[in-house]
């Protein structure tokens, strides 16, 4: 999922839905311009033990993470 072009007024929440759309098991591969660790905050705040956040790549231009879904929640 490339959040680049994205405004970053809608990206959290568009990160968000596609995570809880997700089966449980299922992940998507992120990729952005910048670390994402706001929105893993936001994810530890709002899901915990529901996720896993595996960073693939740590810039200096592209970052990519793997977020994968533990289990079922309600959004």
């Amino acid at each position: 999922m490339d959040v680049r072009p994205i405004p970053c007024g809608i990206k959290h929440g568009l990160i968000i839905r596609t995570w809880l759309e997700l089966a449980v098991g299922d992940y998507f591969i992120l990729l952005n311009d910048h670390d994402p660790v706001p929105l893993y905050y936001q994810f530890l705040a709002e899901f915990p033990d529901a996720f896993t956040w595996e960073h693939l790549e740590k810039g200096p231009t592209d970052f990519r993470v793997k977020i994968t879904k533990l289990k079922a929640v309600e959004g």
